[in-house]
């Protein structure tokens, strides 16, 4: 059953369940200014560690919070004789945390992918990231990108102004809850939203040396489990190929 914030009404959202699992009485929780916003951002803490699970089980299936209201895709100005481009936040403010793939914009306005490069590296072939660090600042259409710190570097200086012609695929924050939510559910697999309530709940209970903590701590390894059913194999409609492990038996 998918879980809203917080209903006072039903007693069935994740608050009322941390009010229960944590010891208190009906509305200690929701009827208290100072813990209703202690909660909240234990909540919300919870969410980045959940988002870092399903992140890792991603696959071939990108996962974004279903509360955003656009795409996890960034369009900007590819700039003649600029080729560094910073990307800390989305259009709406909320903290980029990963990208992963980049697309530049070719001379008829088509895109094309193109390759990422590291070239703080040792692994990597020098001649991949030479236009990076020769200081010769090569200009064209880029074909490979490296990504530092919070942007990335193209391989070869932009020769032209492009208008959108750089698109960025990104891993973002989640949306978070605030104290005034109610209706509003978490963005990921209804299955998986009493992970939420566990993480909080178990760290309450261990930190205030609460006697069930260990039944907590078992609550939250079998929603840990739920998440890799749920997000490992999200992908169904990719064909898997059954890779055969070779074993050397003399």
């Amino acid at each position: 059953m998918s879980l809203v914030f917080n209903d006072t009404t039903n007693k069935s959202g994740i608050i009322q369940q941390l009010e229960r699992k944590c010891g208190f009485n009906d509305g200690d929780i929701s009827g208290n200014t100072l813990r209703m916003a202690q909660f909240t951002a234990d909540v919300n803490l919870a969410f980045d560690n959940l988002l870092a699970l399903i992140f890792k089980l991603g696959g071939d299936w990108n996962f974004d919070d279903s509360n955003h209201s656009d795409y996890p895709i960034i369009t900007t100005d590819l700039v003649a004789g600029q080729r560094d481009y910073a990307f800390t936040a989305d259009e709406n403010g909320n903290l980029i945390v990963g990208i992963y793939k980049v697309l530049v914009m070719q001379a008829d306005g088509s895109y094309k992918e193109i390759d990422p490069v590291d070239q703080q590296s040792p692994n990597t072939n020098k001649t991949n990231v030479d236009s990076l660090t020769d200081g010769l600042d090569a200009q064209g259409t880029p074909t490979r990108y490296d990504k530092t710190g919070n942007g990335i570097f193209l391989d070869e200086v932009p020769d032209t102004n492009r208008t959108g012609g750089l698109k960025i695929y990104i891993n973002r924050e989640s949306s978070y809850f605030t104290v005034s939510d109610t209706t509003k559910k978490p963005g990921v697999d209804g299955l998986i939203h009493e992970y939420l309530v566990y993480e909080v709940a178990y760290k309450y209970a261990r930190d205030k040396r609460l006697a069930n903590k260990n039944d907590l701590k078992e609550g939250l390894a079998e929603e840990v489990v739920k998440i890799n059913n749920r997000y490992g194999r999200r992908e169904r409609d990719i064909a898997r190929n059954l890779t055969p492990n070779y074993e050397n038996n003399k």
